[in-house]
């Protein structure tokens, strides 16, 4: 594929954009889940508001993916932005002392179908703007604008929510959409209509996961990703449990832990931008998985002291390091498998896969915590963790699979 001209700017544009409408919409989404707590401190709203933000990626992403194809992926993305201002604008006009709290889901609701629609469209269209040998890189760049996203926006948004009223802070999604779309506009995105005629949700459903189950080494790749989500997920819900409970710490040393997790998935990132032109990315790729499975692990082996804590920050620094190689380089291989003008397809059936076992860990988190303690949910996520590292390497279709695209690919060159 011949890269449209000027594609270092275009792409630099387009990550610009990307983090002024990212953090603007994390900081509200903070904002939100920070006034729902001061307002009703229950428990239970507060994992409706979860499962809210949760089952649109689950229950809409396999039936995206054709849309995606098809659609001119620069309005998508900023018809997107502008849904979300849009009910920002609602909440601004309806509230004075309190919003209303089915107005609030509402909202939730559409930030995350807005969602399910941006991330496929973004991943489909990076091959469109960037060379194939530059996939990996700007992959890794574009984890670093979303690792600094996480990184900055719980810290801006506690100060923001502490000194500014909610109803004029939720403003700054429209301010997000605003910025995103002035970046956007300049930017040259080839429009590559799909074949097959109009959207047909069934048959784009059908075809996407048929796509990604021929690739027979992506598709253990996938599976073995969900088993991973599976094992993690309720370790990962429970982080402030683990520094609260189990390491006697406060609030605030719960927060540090996710600054430390998104800083070290920032340098992860920064290292994938840097020099990401690796030969065989399966092997990065295998390293995360013992990374993460040997740091979590032993974050659960660790004593319940204030001193322990320490180590529990310099283990989750380490874990986040290793967390982008899996998903950056993935993504990299899954966008050189397959033709930019079926990637949508494939990527709304992978996305809802990768999501599907979420929930389900959730499920067993607060009932495992109760009859095990938290400590051994990170033992478990951790040797699970190691599981799949190990199958991963093990299995030849899967240790192979990226030697094996890039042979594909030297041919096609020639």
């Amino acid at each position: 594929m011949t890269p449209i001209p000027h594609w270092r700017r275009n792409i630099n544009l387009f990550l610009g954009g990307q983090f002024l409408s990212g953090i603007t919409t994390m900081i509200v989404q903070y904002a939100i889940i920070w006034y729902l707590t001061k307002q009703t401190g229950s428990a239970t709203i507060l994992s409706y508001a979860t499962l809210v933000g949760m089952l649109p990626m689950v229950l809409l992403s396999p039936f995206v993916g054709g849309f995606i194809d098809r659609a001119r992926k620069k309005r998508l993305l900023i018809l997107s932005d502008w849904v979300v201002a849009a009910f920002a604008l609602a909440l601004f006009a309806v509230g004075h002392d309190r919003f209303p709290l089915w107005l609030v889901f509402v909202s939730l609701a559409a930030r995350a179908i807005a969602q399910t629609f941006q991330m496929p469209t973004i991943q489909s269209l990076i091959p469109t703007l960037v060379p194939e040998d530059e996939l990996t890189r700007i992959n890794g760049q574009l984890g670093m604008v979303q690792s600094a996203n996480m990184l900055i926006a719980p810290a801006l948004g506690a100060f923001l929510f502490s000194v500014v009223d909610i109803r004029w802070l939720i403003l700054l999604d429209v301010l997000g959409a605003l910025l995103g779309t002035l970046m956007l506009w300049p930017v040259r995105i080839p429009h590559r209509p799909a074949s097959g005629g109009d959207a047909r949700v069934w048959q784009d459903t059908k075809a996407g996961f048929t796509m990604l189950r021929n690739r027979r080494g992506l598709w253990a790749m996938t599976v073995l990703g969900m088993a991973f989500t599976l094992v993690f997920m309720p370790a990962a819900s429970l982080y402030p449990l683990m520094t609260m409970q189990h390491f006697h710490g406060s609030v605030g040393q719960a927060g540090l832990i996710e600054v430390v997790y998104s800083a070290g998935m920032l340098a992860g990132g920064t290292i994938i931008g840097l020099f990401g032109h690796w030969r065989d990315r399966m092997r990065p790729i295998t390293l995360s998985y013992l990374i993460i499975g040997v740091t979590i692990g032993a974050s659960g082996l660790l004593p319940g002291t204030r001193q322990a804590f320490w180590w529990f920050v310099a283990l989750n620094a380490l874990a986040g390091i290793g967390t982008p190689f899996f998903n950056t380089l993935l993504m990299a291989m899954i966008q050189q498998s397959f033709p930019p003008e079926r990637l949508g397809r494939v990527l709304g059936v992978l996305n809802a896969l990768m999501s599907l076992t979420g929930p389900v860990g959730l499920l067993f988190a607060g009932p495992l915590a109760d009859w095990l303690g938290v400590a051994p949910l990170f033992v478990i996520a951790g040797v699970g963790t190691l599981i799949c590292g190990a199958v991963t390497w093990l299995l030849p279709s899967t240790r192979t699979y990226d030697l094996r695209l890039q042979a594909e690919a030297a041919e096609k060159k020639d």
